[in-house]
């Protein structure tokens, strides 16, 4: 994979268009091809707004960027849901989640057709996304293990079947979607560092951690950003994860943070993904410019904070552009 320095990407979720919904509840064979519709639509908007590494929009992802990845192993009833308190989401009120009724497992490819068809309609290379073990025990009631860590590590082993064979396929990056670990620093010491590693066993293509604090808005709550990134980049550094996904945008963090990512690549979150105005593009280029006294151009790349899935169609177009402007006039002064 060759990308040009402080390229320009995308955490992975885009809006879905307006005619896609009702389509959900159609045949499969239907849903299908808005599936497949819907995927080229998203891969057009990030090609024409100058994006250089594209994912696939999780357009197939109704259930959610975790649930729709557990939804293709055995051992998890996605139909009969149990309320627990997700905490990480700080609401304090129980949420509806799926539920382990068994011995976790993968029984075959989950989202390996989607990296294909992907590639298959576009000539950018393409990352894939997967959910963490530690957010995926997070997301879920457990009625079988009764030990976090062990069906956390059956999970690891599960995600890392599915990124070998993601990689066999073509896939240029694989980024692993760990929400969890912002929030629970203790568990990731505890078993999130050895369930990651269990996650990268024999995958050489480059892999990143996203570390998310969610999607904008809904009720989370306040102080969102409460857990800081240094304790965590530093327990982080001792697996084999070739980078980090981090959020700058609506954390206001100091870029001087990125000293602790060592040789990592660097997925900057340097744009509000929330229905939010679009920054100036001045704006945007001083805080990627701020990133580079800290990390070396080849490193770096620059995208959202988060997924852009929860906003308009039009602002997701002009964010996803502005990243793609913002990165060449970068590079104009390398």
């Amino acid at each position: 994979m060759q990308l040009p320095p402080v390229a320009a990407t995308t955490v992975g979720s885009f809006p879905r268009p307006t005619w896609f919904g009702p389509l959900q509840s159609e045949d499969p064979a239907v849903r299908h091809e808005a599936q497949d519709d819907a995927t080229v639509v998203v891969l057009r908007v990030q090609e024409e707004a100058g994006l250089e590494l594209v994912s696939d929009g999780e357009q197939r992802r109704a259930e959610g960027f975790i649930h729709h990845v557990l939804g293709g192993m055995e051992g998890f009833d996605l139909t009969r849901k149990r309320g627990k308190i997700i905490r990480r989401n700080r609401s304090g009120r129980e949420r509806e989640v799926p539920v382990v009724v068994g011995k976790v497992r993968r029984t075959g490819p989950i989202v390996v057709d989607d990296l294909r068809f992907a590639k298959a309609h576009t000539d950018l290379p393409v990352k894939m996304t997967v959910p963490g073990p530690l957010s995926a025990v997070d997301s879920t009631y457990d009625e079988v293990y009764g030990d976090e860590r062990a069906l956390a590590m059956d999970i690891a082993v599960a995600i890392n079947e599915e990124m070998l064979a993601l990689q066999a396929a073509g896939c240029d990056v694989v980024q692993i979607d760990e929400p969890a670990m912002t929030r629970y620093h203790d568990k990731t010491a505890e078993y999130g560092l050895e369930a990651l590693e269990r996650c990268l066993e024999g995958v050489t293509i480059p892999t990143l951690v996203h570390l998310c604090y969610g999607y904008p808005g809904g009720d989370r709550g306040g102080g969102q950003h409460e857990y800081t990134y240094p304790d965590l980049l530093e327990m982080l550094l001792e697996t084999r994860i070739g980078g980090f996904s981090l959020e700058f945008a609506r954390s206001g963090y100091d870029p001087e943070i990125l000293k602790g990512t060592g040789d990592r690549l660097v997925m900057y979150g340097c744009i509000d993904p929330g229905d939010s105005p679009v920054e100036p593009l001045p704006e945007v280029v001083s805080r990627v410019r701020a990133a580079l006294r800290y990390v070396e151009p080849e490193r770096l790349m620059i995208a959202p904070d988060c997924g852009l899935m929860t906003v308009s169609r039009e602002l997701a177009r002009a964010k996803a552009a502005l990243l793609g402007t913002a990165a060449r006039e970068v590079r104009k002064t390398l």
